[in-house]
């Protein structure tokens, strides 16, 4: 019977006061807390699985703590432990259970706080102490048989509303002319006194109480702001004897951070109670790994509207992170455990990890990779020391944030990026010091963060640190394709990869960063990680980029196929991205591919992110193979004037009859798949006199010929002589099989066919002229489609055709007039069903919801009798592609096609 929520919250207390002084030791009583957690909501414990042994994406084996299927995971951690730690590693548990498992809600637990998140819209709310369990029961309401209630704050709306508090003050300094670097700078002194106040470093209240004891209207407060910022940047021993007793009680900070002089910023009542309300908040509670990117949100009023969508998320930093060092350094520390000297061998190891960001920003990847390897070190130092009670951090902690170095164009976020890695050293450093019974507050600063403002792309890194001394380089590099550069950023490329590097032109900005690091890391062990957009691994790139680096020796040590790259925010900024990590180091390693929610190992991988040779398919200007050629649609270079809508053409025809005869039904990829009904005016047959007579037509054949003139371009210019062709005409004279550049990635096919010579292709399709029906079979098929997707590119994460990639390096199979004839067949059946549903159009059914099952199955039925065609013997696209890949090979060995090793 379900329980009210009185019964619920009644026993919430009862469990509080049971717990409220418990020892808190995960061996000894995680069960029987879980057992009393699951009673409050009426559940029998045994429903669930205790200790739930499963393997993870890696093929680790781990044990869940407590799962009750579809319900909650439970991990649980001694008194004192990381959560942080804890809910890594409940996500990584979860992502290896089946849908039927897989739970609504993800609780993590060191019998003093609780924190939980719902894995269903992935929000995760601020932790709670056990006390005040009776308040939040709500939001685990599902294990009771109601809706879990989400009111609750969650980390990234703490951030946000903290972030807009800042903002508010931001706005009213800079309405009054405080701008500039001045205004960035005296914000982020605020902002450090803010977290002071809340976490320690200052007394309890003393900032709060010393800005209340201003005058109400605010003209003092400038001031004594001032007369702050002095006395935290001046040594105890050199501060004036007669210094106020208020100013008195605030520590010496140290690490520049108060060094630069600032005018002052005048105040009035209206901003003083901002700065109040600011210091009204628990900043406590912010994250310093997303509030840096957040805060500096704040600065751009354009950018503020969808505060928090461009900062990078923690589980897209891990999936970064975890591959390249962070689960190898877990297994060394299991491996580890057995006696004491390796333990410290093992601490003086990741004590020497030093680790650069060369795009750092506001310093995410720094900020979670510096708090990854902390929480590793604590639990090396509570095995070596036993929990003892210890006087001195000092002789605990080895980790420095001295080891992190990063570089940022932009002036603003490196010096967050400096003041978020204190915040963190200093929340990591209570948590350690509470832990063996300290209170240490590692003030005044003795560590920072080697962070420098400039462009990564024109530093020598070597200035910032020795190549023969860094262990990683991670980031998440300035995404830019090649026609959104700026002119600097030209410079840069160009620069970067030098004169002797082809196709520079084609690639992203992004590039410039693995070219640059693979020459930094040259005769090292570096192991290097970046995001990148996919489009670094399709197409042109492959070959423009990959080709030389290979040669040189960068190997792919693994990486994360295509996914979105995005945060939780509520305006969250999405981007097509891969994760490559890569090394000179020939050491031998395992390699693996990771997707969401698994990863298999591979002997190599090639830059298509699969389990292949280094095989690279560049472009060329013919088939490798014996099959009609593949042409560009038909360009106009007309300013739209050549083209016409429905209602265009009709109106067109009704005041000009005679312009019917010259009125052609025009398509592009899009108006192909979706059956939009769009016109041309198709006048390469026109004689003078009926143009003459079409005042309507030379009308906007003269807007075309001023298009034209006014062009850059010379050669569009010559292109005003004659406006009544298009700029490149190659229709062909019959029937033509049509493929769309662009298409959806959701489609299983790309949607193709055949159109009659009246139908004019545009510039977003492909022709193939003397294409039959059996061409058309091979090209709709799966095989095809496996070699599209991987060697072609992506116009975000849709495909994007090429004929000199794709079709022209096709390895089509050699066969026998029969098997021909079975897959012709076997295409007029797709064709047939396909003219059932004329009121359909192509992305209707090709959608892969929609789509018709006798048509998928006239699809598989094809697919199998080309497999049978090429002689493949098995029935999964990974090994498809491999076979495809040395039918590839056997076409190109004796041509210029160039196998790298």
């Amino acid at each position: 019977m379900k329980l009210t929520w009185e019964e619920i919250e009644s026993n919430a207390i009862a469990f509080s006061k049971k717990w409220k002084d418990c020892q808190g030791d995960e061996r000894q009583e995680a069960q029987k807390f879980e057992m009393g957690l699951m009673n409050i909501f009426g559940i029998d414990f045994y429903e669930g699985l205790h200790e739930y042994q499963i393997r993870d994406i890696n093929g680790r084996i781990g044990y869940i703590d407590y799962l009750l299927p579809s319900k909650i995971l439970i991990e649980m951690k001694s008194k004192g432990e990381s959560l942080v730690r804890a809910y890594n590693q409940a996500y990584d548990y979860v992502k290896s259970l089946n849908k039927e498992d897989y739970p609504e809600l993800l609780l993590v637990s060191d019998f003093n706080y609780i924190q939980v998140t719902n894995l269903r819209t992935m929000q995760t709310f601020k932790k709670f102490k056990i006390s005040q369990l009776k308040n939040h029961v709500r939001m685990l309401g599902v294990l009771a048989g109601y809706t879990s209630n989400v009111t609750f704050k969650t980390d990234i709306e703490v951030n946000t509303d903290a972030s807009y508090k800042m903002a508010k003050l931001h706005d009213a300094l800079e309405e009054n002319g405080y701008t500039g670097e001045n205004l960035e700078q005296y914000l982020v002194r605020l902002l450090f006194c803010l977290f002071a106040e809340d976490t320690g470093i200052f007394e309890q209240g003393a900032f709060e109480n010393y800005i209340k004891d201003s005058k109400a209207d605010g003209s003092d407060l400038s001031s004594r702001i001032m007369s702050l910022f002095d006395t935290l940047n001046t040594p105890e021993h050199m501060r004036m004897k007669n210094l106020p007793t208020q100013l008195k009680n605030f520590r010496y900070i140290n690490g520049k951070i108060f060094s630069k002089p600032l005018p002052p910023a005048y105040f009035d009542n209206k901003m003083r109670q901002l700065l109040l309300d600011c210091c009204n908040f628990n900043w406590s509670y912010i994250s310093p790994a997303i509030f840096g990117a957040m805060f500096q949100g704040v600065m751009n009023p354009l950018e503020r509207r969808e505060l928090g969508a461009h900062y990078t998320s923690e589980e897209n930093i891990l999936k970064t992170i975890k591959p390249l060092f962070l689960d190898n350094l877990w297994r060394e520390f299991e491996r580890s455990k057995s006696t004491k000297n390796e333990l410290e061998r093992f601490l003086n190891k990741i004590a020497r990890i030093k680790i650069l960001d060369p795009a750092c920003g506001c310093g995410n990847f720094l900020i979670i990779a510096y708090r990854e390897i902390r929480l590793l070190e604590f639990e090396v130092l509570k095995m070596l020391h036993d929990n003892k009670q210890l006087k001195i951090i000092d002789t605990l902690c080895r980790i420095s944030i001295e080891n992190f170095y990063g570089i940022e164009y932009e002036e603003f976020p490196s010096q967050v990026a400096q003041l978020s890695l204190l915040l963190m050293k200093h929340q990591l450093d209570k948590e350690i010091s509470n832990y063996f019974g300290m209170n240490t507050i590692d003030f005044p600063i003795r560590e920072t963060a080697n962070i420098i403002h400039g462009n990564a792309l024109r530093i020598d890194w070597n200035s910032l640190v020795y190549n023969s001394e860094l262990s990683y380089i991670i980031g998440n590099p300035p995404f830019r394709g090649k026609r959104w550069q700026s002119d600097i950023q030209k410079e840069d490329m160009a620069l970067v990869f030098g004169k002797k590097f082809k196709g520079v032109g084609n690639l992203d900005y992004v590039t410039a960063w693995y070219k640059k690091a693979a020459d930094y890391i040259h005769n090292t062990s570096i192991d290097c990680a970046f995001v990148s957009t996919n489009s670094v691994v399709q197409g042109e790139h492959v070959s423009y980029l990959w080709k030389p680096l290979i040669k040189d020796g960068i190997s792919i040590i693994f990486s994360y196929r295509t996914f979105k790259w995005s945060n939780e925010a509520k305006n969250k900024a999405s981007v097509f991205a891969v994760i490559i990590g890569f090394s000179k180091d020939n050491r031998k390693r395992e390699k693996r591919i990771y997707f969401e929610d698994e990863s298999i190992k591979a002997k190599n991988i090639s830059p298509y992110l699969i389990d292949m040779p280094n095989v690279i398919v560049e472009r060329r200007s013919k088939p490798i193979c014996p099959v009609p050629k593949m042409l560009f649609g038909n360009k106009a270079t007309d300013g739209g004037n050549l083209l016409l809508s429905p209602e265009e053409k009709d109106e067109l025809i009704s005041k000009e009859p005679l312009s019917e005869k010259f009125i052609r039904p025009y398509v592009m990829g899009h108006e192909f798949i979706n059956n939009i009904k769009r016109y041309c005016l198709w006048l390469k047959n026109a004689t003078p006199n009926e143009l003459r007579k079409m005042p309507l037509v030379r009308k906007r054949l003269e807007e075309v010929r001023k298009m034209r003139e006014n062009s850059t371009k010379i050669a569009t210019q010559k292109l005003a002589l004659t406006p009544t062709l298009f700029d490149e005409d190659r229709q062909p004279e019959g029937q033509y099989l049509a493929v769309p550049v662009v298409s959806s990635e959701r489609r299983k096919y790309i949607p193709i066919g055949f159109l009659e010579s009246n139908i004019i292709a545009g510039a977003k399709i492909f022709m193939v002229p003397d294409a039959n029906i059996y061409h058309f079979g091979i090209l709709t098929s799966n095989l095809h489609m496996i070699w599209m997707r991987t060697v072609g590119g992506r116009l975000k994460s849709d495909y994007n055709y090429s004929n000199s990639i794709i079709y022209n390096n096709f390895p089509w199979p050699k066969t026998t007039e029969k098997q021909r004839e079975i897959i012709t067949q076997a295409a007029i059946e797709i064709l047939r069903v396909r003219s059932l549903y004329q009121d359909c159009s192509l992305a209707d059914l090709y959608d892969p919801i929609s789509m018709p099952h006798e048509l998928l199955k006239a699809h598989e039925t094809l697919d199998k009798e080309v497999v049978k065609a090429y002689g493949f013997k098995s029935n999964n696209d990974a090994s498809h592609l491999e076979s495809l890949m040395k039918v590839y090979l056997e076409y190109t060995e004796n041509s210029e096609q160039i196998k790298v090793k």
